[in-house]
């Protein structure tokens, strides 16, 4: 159901300049956040033909109600995608799992996934992402500058999710690939031959997914993927598969931006740094102040199952709706200063960005444990680390997952020693 702003029900504003895939937002998306959040709980925004929810309040009460608030619309492309396009993805048969499954099959999906999650596999992770960390941090120890997105915050969660499902390593930068074409057909507004380089990835990487699974079935080794297959709760090939295309996906492209987000707000205020540095207990609260003040995931998407009301708002059956995260994280009713950077902040994390009720995120976990390991090893290995002047971040045009795509930095010169006379 489409729904133009000709038909919007009385009493709902209507947000006719928000563009949440403008440059100028992208850039920086909270003072317009911030402004929305202020003047109404519910916009409705003609450039995405979707509500916007911008308060904490009707965002706790959306996600509590998964009955109301469907969670199909999640994994949808944001925008339509073209004939071509449609007709390569006719073939993708993906089954909906975690993110965009309601229950009861969300529940059952979720109770294999957390079983499979055990406290074994994520201790056995943590050595897995100290040992590849430092190998890392080996390769760049001696650059003078280097782009930290590139050469450690994008590949270490990615080489970790893929060890979790058992994926080889050596197929590493092709399933990435695969997954970064994917953002901007789901969540952008992406040209046509856009569309069509990432309906053929997804068909592609969903294609290996099957052929790895029915391969585990022969060969079962130590990883999440033989653990799916041997769970008594029998899931089908095809809906393993489709659980491991998600996996593949939001396990590490969070993480990535966390970690992006977490290090380039830290050395902005090198005071804070300074402070991290000289006390890595502050880094929990580092982490949760960061998903709250310059989230991962600024926004979702919901869909109304019947008709409802909300703040006072009449939502028809099949109203497609936006949570933005962004928003609510920096409400000053339920986080004081709200555009301070406090790594100190005693409610923190209360911040939404790995969502709330049935469909909190299994990873995150995981995701604080990365970051944990790997901005205690920077600020072992490089505590004098600065960001490089004149080189500002750019990030990804889509609604959903904010992190910058580079981040340069840089050791310090140090002055060269003087050679005083008769020296060698």
């Amino acid at each position: 159901m489409t729904i133009g702003p000709e038909t919007m029900v009385t009493g709902c504003p209507i947000a006719h300049d928000f563009d949440p895939l403008s440059p100028g937002y992208l850039r920086n998306p909270y003072p317009t956040l911030a402004r929305l959040n202020r003047d109404a709980p519910i916009w409705y925004a003609p450039v995405l033909d979707r509500w916007v929810i911008t308060r904490y309040a009707e965002i706790e009460e959306v996600l509590a109600d998964p009955a109301t608030y469907s969670a199909v619309e999640a994994q949808r492309t944001l925008y339509p995608v073209n004939e071509d396009a449609a007709a390569v993805l006719a073939d993708l048969r993906l089954l909906p799992t975690l993110s965009n499954c309601d229950p009861p099959e969300h529940s059952r999906y979720r109770a294999v996934m957390a079983r499979a999650l055990s406290p074994r596999r994520m201790a056995k992770l943590e050595d897995a992402i100290q040992a590849r960390s430092a190998e890392l941090f080996d390769v760049i120890a001696n650059e003078p500058q280097f782009d930290i997105m590139a050469t450690v915050f994008y590949p270490l969660p990615a080489l970790t999710v893929f060890t979790l499902i058992g994926f080889p390593l050596h197929d590493s930068d092709l399933i990435k690939q695969w997954c970064a074409d994917k953002i901007e057909v789901n969540w952008g507004r992406p040209s046509a031959e856009q569309q069509l380089c990432s309906a053929h990835s997804m068909v592609k990487f969903r294609r290996y997914c099957s052929d790895f699974v029915r391969f585990r079935r022969t060969q079962p080794a130590d990883d999440l993927v033989s653990d799916l297959i041997a769970d008594e709760r029998a899931l089908t090939d095809d809906e393993i598969t489709s659980l491991i295309f998600a996996l593949s996906f939001a396990g590490h492209e969070t993480t990535t931006n966390l970690l992006g987000n977490m290090t380039r707000q830290l050395l902005i205020r090198p005071e804070v740094w300074a402070e991290v540095v000289a006390d890595r207990s502050l880094i929990a609260g580092a982490t949760e102040e960061t998903l709250r003040f310059d989230t991962s995931v600024p926004m979702w998407r919901r869909v109304t199952t019947r008709q409802t009301e909300l703040a006072g708002v009449t939502l028809p059956a099949g109203a497609r709706l936006v949570l933005a995260f962004g928003a609510a994280s920096r409400e000053p009713e339920h986080f004081p200063q709200p555009d301070d950077f406090d790594i100190r902040r005693a409610n923190a994390r209360r911040q939404l960005s790995f969502g709330k009720g049935i469909h909190f995120c299994l990873g995150a976990p995981l995701a604080r444990l990365e970051a944990r390991i790997v901005i205690n090893m920077l600020a072992e290995r490089m505590p004098d680390i600065v960001l490089v002047e004149d080189r500002e971040p750019q990030y990804s045009p889509n609604i959903s997952f904010r992190g910058p795509e580079t981040l340069w930095v840089r050791r310090p010169e140090r002055p060269s020693p003087v050679h005083g006379k008769g020296s060698d």
